[in-house]
């Protein structure tokens, strides 16, 4: 799959992990399964820790698994801090290490009251030419990939315009109704909302560049919404994206939430 296709899949990974939790200290562990093509091609385990004080940190794993190795290798660990405000989790630093073959980046990202204060990228990158830079007001009032795509009980989820930033790339994901299906995991069976997803990019991306035109084109991508009734909050439970390789899916394996 091509740079940018993986590091969308691994936000995407990033956004299925967390549901906010009551007044008591909690750990969350959520599994998933990509793959490509109906071919499992990596695997992912999170552990969210949600203290007394509503402060929160998420650390994650992703790994390559099966088929991936004919395609790259996958190596990807995420660390999220922040508080849960307002029934939303609202993330003060977001890192991404992630390694595809041989090539390493860490992503890291400050926020304060939702706009971003820093972003660093290590090493630094080299821009070609075409490069679209993310200017200052491409920073505010943005969105990190983990608990943009959380939502509260009583909101219109498929309504939703989400102005996202995942360390490198700034985009909005515009979400639209689609209706309902049946989905059952370990942790859950019922109703899950399924949302149309068009892909916009804005800044962070090289002019052009092939598999983001390729999405961005698309009118197939989807995210899933389930309701965690004990949390009163939507959280995504399958998400499909499109790609010139074929049609990448990740599905959650586990669903639910664990008292310490």
């Amino acid at each position: 799959m091509a740079h940018l296709g993986r590091r969308i899949l691994v936000s995407a990974f990033a956004a299925l992990l967390a549901l906010p939790a009551g007044a008591s200290e909690v750990q969350h562990r959520t599994e998933y399964r990509v793959a490509l093509a109906g071919l499992t091609i990596a695997r992912a385990a999170f552990l969210t820790k949600i203290e007394d004080d509503h402060s929160y940190k998420i650390d994650g794993d992703i790994k390559s698994a099966g088929l991936a190795d004919l395609v790259t290798d996958i190596l990807a660990k995420t660390s999220v801090t922040g508080v849960v405000r307002n029934d939303r989790l609202q993330a003060a630093k977001y890192v991404l290490y992630y390694k595809t073959g041989k090539k390493v980046r860490t992503y890291e990202v400050s926020y304060r009251d939702g706009n971003i204060v820093s972003a660093t990228t290590t090493p630094e990158p080299r821009r070609p030419k075409e490069w679209i830079p993310v200017t200052q007001g491409d920073m505010r009032s943005v969105l990190d990939p983990i608990s943009g795509l959380i939502f509260t009980g009583d909101t219109d989820v498929c309504s939703q315009k989400l102005p996202i930033f995942d360390g490198e790339t700034r985009m909005d994901l515009v979400l639209s109704p689609k209706g309902d299906e049946d989905f059952s995991t370990d942790g859950f069976k019922g109703k899950a909302t399924v949302c149309g997803v068009r892909f916009i990019p804005r800044s962070g991306y090289k002019k052009g560049r092939k598999d983001l035109v390729y999405l961005s084109k698309s009118n197939r991508m989807e995210i899933w919404f389930a309701k965690a009734e004990a949390a009163n909050v939507y959280a995504p439970v399958y998400v499909r994206i499109p790609t010139e390789y074929g049609t990448v899916t990740i599905r959650a394996v586990k669903y639910g939430r664990v008292n310490s």
